[in-house]
């Protein structure tokens, strides 16, 4: 069997390998090009962006979900993948074919009293306990939703009640999917590029007569009868149409010059002539509403044609953010870290009873860890090429950044210590902030542009990154020290000493090794000794970055708002952060705390470190409150009261403690020497 734990690791390297290599590889079109049409840029937010960033966001925002299923299909089914509307293919849908898409489950309702003053209960289409309606569902409702809406938005967003805030987003939910089907042309329009050209054919007259009428002279009502219904709909295209579709005709004006659909059409009166982007994008929604592949094809090809000389930059970037979307680097590296958790995980709890088995879930986690993290790095560079900006931009950027963070420590103790514990750690954390980051960028674009005061790129990488590193190495450090309660409560490995890899040689077994090591090995490594000095090197560590970090923001705040220091709840926050990893290396030099002491404190460096990341944004004050973010409020109590229940295990008698309750034996065959006995008082 001794093959089999060799090539183990290889096999899930290989695995998980060729499915990221599959990934990132070009896909091919269908008969619609659909991804060339999601690549062409756009302005909104004032960034430029891809038709599929626009479709996504507004998905998320309107669904949580970055696409639409076609089919149900049970939970337990879980091998068959349910057919889906990609983002892109939903936006064409609601942009040409609304009276198809109006049929589609796309608004989330999940809030019970929201169902019930709808009267919704018994409608929509039920999944995982969530509830989806289509437009036509809430077609009927739509006055009461806006009124309620708008009574919702009147109070400030802090004092607002959870049905307000759950009728409120629902009501921007509506608007947002109303506002899209007049992105290119008037909703429910059969052959517009028809009625275009018409409108074109008409325009010298309609001027001519507009012209008459400014002099008194007798005019042609006519010609104007026949531009001033299209004119009604394209006013209303201008006033509620969301994204900026149209560029400037003259390539290097100012971003602002672009236009959305219906601003561009009422420009045409002036000008004489209608843009050739609507020329082209009237062509595309017709084509695509009659089902004509060819036509659509064409006119998609014709506006990247046109583009080229004057946009090829933004024609570019729509093409690398839309790879980017696609790619999804960061939802991959999820699965894998998730997947190294488990592996690392059973190497721990294996290694007494079967250590070459534990030793192979030991490599193959950690090469999943490494993969994981080139993933993970993978993304976080693209994301910065794409916004041109340092890695930590805002709430969602620095969820990532830390989760790499924390993926660099734990490779990082994982070579020094090869024990599974650095892997379990980067894993995991790596896990979660990536899930973190998921769950933030349920509120759309994630790339937004940024406020005057960050829009300093020296700062964003000097003052962020670092102090951003010192919040990674101190939740690092609270990973660890869980780690050591968990073990050294529920089970007896705090106790013994652990062979280095390089002493797993055979399938006999041993429970413990001797201290001074196996004969020509390393010596053994002691768990609970081991995880002692991983959190006090990531405290030094993190105590390093976190002060650094702050006087560098004193130095960007008197940069930007004239003083070093205004007590602002942010910076206040930092500060914590300095002082509390300075009190645990204080205590743990002045003999004040020992091991169980010092994970402890470790631990309530994550409730410390969670309150500075998030918690000082909810207050919704300061100059520092761009992040705020109310609906993450239960979730941090919640992280809290975790972070309060692992301390209270911590506290416990250590008789109640299994790794100290008695000391381990040595098992037969391992050598003469007695292992190590740990001290009953850590």
């Amino acid at each position: 069997m001794k093959w089999l734990w060799k090539i183990l690791p290889w096999f899930f390297l290989a695995l998980f390998g060729a499915e990221i290599v599959a990934v990132m590889l070009p896909k091919a079109d269908g008969k619609f090009h659909v991804r060339e049409f999601g690549s062409l840029p756009v302005l909104l937010n004032g960034r430029i962006q891809p038709f599929d960033s626009v479709a996504r966001n507004s998905l998320l925002q309107i669904r949580s979900t970055g696409d639409v299923p076609l089919e149900e299909v049970p939970s337990w089914k879980f091998w068959h993948h349910p057919q889906k509307l990609k983002a892109t293919e939903w936006l064409l849908e609601v942009m040409t074919r609304p009276e198809t898409a109006d049929t589609r489950p796309v608004f989330l309702i999940h809030y019970s009293d929201l169902l019930g003053e709808l009267k919704l209960q018994d409608k929509g289409v039920q999944k995982s306990g969530l509830r989806y309606y289509t437009y036509n569902d809430l077609k009927p409702l739509l006055p009461e939703i806006f009124e309620q809406g708008r009574k919702a938005g009147e109070g400030k967003s802090e004092k607002q009640t959870t049905f307000q805030k759950q009728v409120a987003k629902l009501a921007n939910a509506v608007t947002l999917y109303q506002r899209l089907k007049v992105t290119l042309q008037p909703e429910g329009v059969n052959g517009f590029a028809g009625e275009l050209a018409g409108f074109q054919k008409n325009l010298g007259a309609a001027q001519a007569a507009a012209q008459a009428s400014e002099t008194g002279k007798d005019f042609d009502k006519e010609a104007v009868r026949k531009v001033a219904e299209p004119l009604r709909d394209f006013q209303f295209m201008a006033q509620y149409g969301y994204p900026m579709v149209v560029p400037p005709l003259q390539p290097g004006l100012v971003r602002e010059r672009w236009q959305n659909a219906g601003a561009s059409l009422l420009d045409s009166l002036r000008a004489g002539q209608v843009h050739p982007a609507m020329v082209c994008f009237a062509a595309m929604a017709d084509a695509y509403r009659q089902e004509n592949p060819d036509g659509f094809n064409r006119a998609v090809s014709d506006y990247k044609a046109w583009l080229m000389p004057g946009f090829g930059r933004e024609l570019r970037k729509g093409g690398a953010e839309f790879y980017y979307n696609n790619v999804k680097a960061f939802l991959h590296a999820t699965i894998i870290y998730l997947c190294a958790f488990v592996l690392a995980c059973g190497a721990i709890l294996t290694f007494a009873l079967a250590p070459n088995l534990s030793e192979s879930l030991r490599r193959s986690a950690f090469y999943l860890v490494i993969l994981a993290g080139l993933v993970h790095t993978f993304g976080l560079v693209f994301r910065m090429v794409l916004e041109g900006r340092p890695p930590v931009t805002n709430l969602y950027s620095s969820a990532i950044f830390i989760g790499w963070g924390t993926m660099v420590l734990g490779l990082i103790i994982e070579r020094m210590y090869r024990v599974g514990i650095g892997s379990l750690v980067a894993s995991f954390a790596g896990f979660i902030t990536l899930l973190i980051a998921h769950n933030l960028a349920l509120g759309g674009d994630t790339m937004e542009m940024l406020r005057a005061v960050l829009d300093t790129n020296f700062w964003l990488a000097t003052h962020v990154v670092v102090i951003t590193f010192g919040y990674a190495a101190t939740f690092f450090a609270g990973l660890l020290a869980i780690l050591y309660i968990f073990l050294g409560v529920f089970t007896p490995m705090l106790g013994r000493n652990l062979a280095p890899a390089e002493a797993v040689t055979s399938g006999s077994g041993a429970l413990s090794v001797p201290a001074s090591g196996i004969e020509g090995q390393k010596p053994a490594i002691n768990i609970g000794k081991a995880l002692s000095k991983m959190v006090y090197g990531v405290v030094c560590f993190a105590t390093l970055f976190s002060f650094v970090g702050t006087v560098l923001g004193g130095i960007w705040a008197d940069q930007s708002w004239g003083r070093f220091w205004g007590w602002d709840p942010k910076e206040n926050g930092a500060l914590l952060i300095v002082l509390w990893n300075a009190i645990i290396l204080h205590a743990r030099w002045g003999g004040l705390v020992r091991d169980r002491g010092l994970m402890n404190l470790a631990v309530f460096g994550n409730i410390v470190t969670s309150f500075s990341w998030f918690g000082v944004n909810m207050l919704g004050i300061g100059l520092h409150s761009y992040g705020f973010m109310d609906a993450a409020f239960k979730w941090l109590m919640v992280f809290i009261g975790s972070q309060l229940f692992v301390i209270a295990l911590g506290f416990l008698p250590i008789g109640l403690w299994k790794s100290f309750s008695a000391p381990p034996t040595a098992p037969a065959g391992v050598g003469d020497d007695a292992p190590t006995t740990v001290s009953a008082t850590p």
